[in-house]
């Protein structure tokens, strides 16, 4: 039986344990404590980069999920919410009347205290808000600490414990833990915070868009009346939700917003563009990244260190020097004129999105699209009809069977092959391949120079990009 009291920090802390540290977020966690001086172990049923990169780095041991790890008895386990009730590692800390926290728990109250909160939250575009939001506080030298839900290749990190007064991260809507459903923004007691959108997302744990709604609003609620909302005009449902807010409220994203973006052009592999606050121009810009998305994501940077007073050049700086995040569109590499790209884009609002970059970003390349429905949602047929409309940038679309299907009810899940019919019926070029090895073995055969091959997943995908990449 869970236990509320155990449900705490213990009064001796020095030892912490934590369950799922192969999650971003949870390694993000892990490497910041042991920064603080604890000793830190934890475990995983998978290991792989960028995390298992960061974690060696570290030195942080990972064990595969066992009662054994337990042996040498934890101060404190931090449970992470890919944890099921029936973990035979779990079942074990319970029996042994162990201290435990979920991660946004432990978060908040071993992080978060004298520390003042700039929240990112949204379904899209956070993890690289948060990025760049921690790089450009960073930059103007206030030395923030974060933790990002990603490796950004500036800090090539996802965490960071600094001296400043800012403590910068990424708000997640998804819920805490099996005994803790509660979204894991709702425990970080914004002072700043910044929404990118609100769409329908995470079948698994929310029933419509209205169930979203209620979780961002209670999200909303808990920004005090001096904090702020920096929030994307472009999304219909966020600017009712915003209006509602009695804290003060900054704009972005359209021409009657408080911040929007104009005159944007392509050049030497850099985006330039305008930004233009109420009306006037505030400063031209230029950026690595590409894509309509990114350019909203840095004018919601761009917002909140206007609101703090940093000066323009060092916001210039910042900006103009940001790397992104790895898995974001990232360039692998490029052999025989093919570039590759690994990109973490899932829900059909993100599949869109990145496949339009490229194809402005590369107007005259062929792209192929090879997809993985791997997310929780995109394994249902929530999206089925939605990603129809997802891959119209692409050239070549390759679609595989979705992993862990057996979780799944079978009258909910999605299907790979119906998709491939349904772009095939619109004009696309579209195949289905119930395993990754052939569809590994038509890409190789397809691929020819001057193309683009875009491999878009929550996960490694069997590691089919690099896989691809040292084939050609």
């Amino acid at each position: 039986m869970l236990d509320p009291e155990k449900n705490t920090v213990p009064e001796r802390l020095e030892k912490i344990y934590l369950m799922g540290i192969c999650g971003v977020g949870m390694s993000a966690l892990a490497g910041i404590l042991r920064s603080m001086g604890y000793k830190i172990k934890g475990s995983d049923s998978n290991f792989y980069p960028p995390v298992s990169e960061l974690l060696l780095r570290l030195g942080i041991p990972v064990y595969k999920y066992s009662p054994e790890n337990l042996k040498e008895r934890p101060d404190l386990v931090i449970i992470g919410n890919v944890i099921k009730r029936d973990n035979p590692e779990l079942l074990e800390i319970l029996k042994k009347d162990i201290h435990y926290l979920s991660f946004p728990q432990a978060v908040k109250k071993l992080l978060l205290r004298g520390k003042k909160s700039i929240v990112i939250a949204g379904t899209h575009g956070k993890t690289t808000t948060t990025a760049l939001i921690s790089w450009i506080l960073r930059r103007a030298g206030l030395d923030p600490s974060f933790i990002i839900g990603g490796i950004a290749k500036n800090f090539d990190s996802n965490f960071y414990l600094g001296k400043g007064e800012f403590f910068v991260i990424e708000g997640d809507e998804y819920d805490s833990a099996f005994f803790d459903k509660r979204p894991k923004f709702l425990h970080y007691d914004p002072c700043l915070a910044v929404i990118t959108n609100i769409e329908f997302d995470h079948a698994d744990i929310y029933k419509d868009i209205s169930d979203v709604i209620l979780s961002f609003r209670s999200f909303i609620k808990l920004i005090p009346e001096d904090g702020i909302l920096v929030y994307n005009r472009e999304s219909y449902i966020l600017d009712l939700e915003a209006k509602k807010s009695s804290s003060w409220i900054i704009s972005y994203g359209t021409e009657d917003s408080l911040w929007y973006v104009k005159d944007t052009w392509t050049e030497e592999g850099r985006t330039f563009f305008l930004v233009c606050k109420e009306g006037k121009e505030y400063m031209k810009l230029s950026t690595l990244l590409y894509g309509r998305h990114n350019l909203s994501n840095i004018l919601a940077g761009i917002a909140i260190s206007d609101y703090l007073g940093i000066q323009k050049d060092t916001v210039r700086h910042a900006v103009e020097g940001f790397k992104g995040v790895k898995r974001r569109l990232e360039h692998i590499g490029e052999k025989n004129g093919i570039l590759v790209i690994d990109d973490f884009a899932h829900h059909p609002t993100e599949v869109r999105e990145s496949l339009r970059a490229l194809r402005e970003r590369f107007p005259k390349r062929r792209i192929i699209a090879v997809f993985e429905p791997r997310t929780n949602s995109s394994r249902r047929d929530v999206f089925q009809k939605s990603y129809v409309f997802s891959f119209d940038s692409a050239d070549i679309v390759m679609i595989p069977e979705p992993p862990m299907m057996e979780g799944i009810p079978e009258d909910e899940r999605f299907s790979s092959a119906l998709l491939v019919e349904d772009l095939k019926k619109r004009g696309l070029d579209a195949y289905y391949f119930p395993d990754k090895g052939k569809l590994l073995s038509q890409l190789l055969k397809k691929t020819k120079k001057g193309d683009i091959v875009i491999f878009m997943s929550n996960g490694i995908m069997e590691n089919l990009p690099r896989r691809f990449l040292f084939s050609l």
